[in-house]
């Protein structure tokens, strides 16, 4: 399965979402996309993968990578409503409790309500 990605660019904030597989293959695109938000001057980085329906292990190095990054650059990743299959492998690696994890989509809401009222 392919993998798509979008993102959308607020004042201090980015949602990208991720649709499909993250997997050796893809995962590269997926890099360069989340390094790009990142570099663009967005300190938190929202992932939105509740349509991921699989991420394997260099997915989760992608993610991780990213983090450091968006971290040095005193930004944050978070992710946002990891489907069940994806959760599994965050609680099985322990890498739930390295991310901030939102277990549903409202804090893309919340983050647009907030942007809103600055």
């Amino acid at each position: 399965m392919e993998l798509k990605i979008s993102s959308q660019s607020h004042a201090d904030y980015a949602v990208v979402t991720v649709r499909g597989e993250i997997d050796l293959y893809t995962a590269p695109h997926l890099h360069s996309k989340l390094v790009d938000a990142v570099n663009d001057g967005s300190r938190r980085l929202l992932v939105d993968m509740s349509r991921v329906e699989f991420c394997d292990s260099t997915g989760m190095n992608v993610l991780l990578s990213v983090m450091k990054h968006a971290r040095e650059k005193e930004g944050a990743l978070e992710l946002v409503a990891p489907c069940p299959a994806v959760m599994k492998v965050l609680e099985v690696t322990g890498l739930d409790a390295v991310f901030t994890i939102h277990p549903t989509t409202d804090v893309i809401a919340a983050a647009a309500g907030t942007a809103a009222s600055q």
